[in-house]
């Protein structure tokens, strides 16, 4: 169900990992083929599915991406919601938009991230006993 190559989710995952170096913050991207209801209301439960409300810093965040329905969202944990301005991750969502609108659909994911690892870069600069506290693999769903 992927609909990533593996040199795409190689990418992503590399994204990721260059990402959390300038950062405390934790990214991770979860990925399904579809999706019934408001995809950021779906991020949510995806979000405590995946237990990233346990970061020590609360600054986790997630890329959820529904493939068949062209759905996206980026949403944060309240350590991040509580420092920074409300349309914080629209100019993040607008970089994502672009390349999804020319399928590319990886691209657009890595770019999300590298973006995140940029702006969270300024609330939560990486710290030298940071560790990385949630995998940064994708995962998938359904």
């Amino acid at each position: 169900m992927s609909g990533l190559t593996d040199k795409e989710q190689e990418k992503i995952k590399q994204s990721i990992e260059w990402s959390e170096k300038a950062t405390s913050g934790e990214i991770r991207v979860c990925v399904e083929s579809k999706c019934d209801i408001d995809a950021y209301e779906r991020a949510i439960v995806c979000f405590y599915d995946l237990k990233m409300d346990g970061t020590a810093l609360r600054n986790g965040v997630l890329v959820y991406v529904a493939l068949d329905d062209h759905k996206f969202a980026i949403i944060g944990d309240e350590g991040i919601n509580k420092v920074v301005p409300p349309d914080f991750w629209n100019s993040t969502k607008e970089l994502m938009i672009d390349k999804f609108k020319n399928k590319e659909l990886a691209e657009g994911i890595s770019i999300g991230i590298i973006e995140a690892g940029k702006q969270l870069k300024k609330y939560f600069p990486h710290q030298t006993d940071d560790l990385n506290e949630l995998p940064d693999d994708i995962v998938f769903l359904n």
